[in-house]
């Protein structure tokens, strides 16, 4: 019986999936199951495949990362997701966790570090790359002292909801922010909708006049 950890791969670049997969199968222990190029193909691959990881970018044509991941936990659910991706904003790794995500590690790291994130997660552990780590702990302490000084809803928002709004009242339209913040449209429309019911704004207009109040658009 192959008792060896089961994974797909799903990025955009081939050039990059050939090198993880020559990284992967070399390791007695584990083995490529599968490759995809985008989140629609990941997520076909996890239900036909039910791996145990899914090794996901987050930036890929078509359906991204983050709209993914919980798509990929309804269609396999024993499957453990590791963001791969060249994003070190913190901002990213927190959604990425918050959609269910079993880790983050950067692809700059090491090929050790990268193999140790897979045996990490398989564990049923949570993984951040090193890099990771001290700025998110630095951001949740940060939270934590704006939220006790004041109480406006604008500091609810996460790094991503507050530039897309931000990018909103200034008139852009969400293919335009898409390709200023290069996110999906569809990334684009989630940001949109969660940062104005956590704002609790209706329209463009309430939302400009928000904005201008607390000189966001200068």
């Amino acid at each position: 019986m192959d008792t060896s950890i089961r994974i797909v791969l799903a990025d955009d670049h081939a050039v990059l999936r050939t090198g993880l997969r020559l990284l992967i199968d070399n390791q007695p222990n584990m083995h490529v199951v599968g490759e995809a190029g985008n989140g629609s193909e990941a997520i076909t691959q996890a239900r036909e495949l039910q791996p145990d990881i899914v090794l996901l970018d987050l930036n890929m044509p078509g359906m991204d990362g983050l709209t993914a991941i919980p798509l990929l936990r309804q269609e396999s659910p024993q499957s453990r997701i590791l963001i791969l991706t060249m994003h070190d904003d913190v901002g990213y790794l927190q959604e990425a966790l918050r959609a269910g995500a079993s880790g983050y590690i950067l692809k700059k790291a090491v090929d050790s570090e990268l193999l140790m994130a897979i045996q990490t997660v398989m564990r049923g552990e949570t993984y951040v790359h090193s890099a990771m780590s001290e700025k998110l702990l630095q951001k949740i302490a940060t939270q934590t002292v704006t939220a006790k000084a004041q109480a406006d809803p604008w500091d609810n928002l996460s790094e991503r909801e507050r530039d897309v709004l931000r990018l909103v009242a200034l008139g852009y339209t969400n293919a335009e922010i898409a390709g200023e913040l290069f996110l999906s449209v569809k990334t684009v429309e989630t940001y949109r909708t969660r940062g104005m019911e956590k704002l609790n704004l209706q329209t463009r207009a309430q939302l400009v006049k928000s904005a201008l109040e607390r000189g966001l658009l200068e």
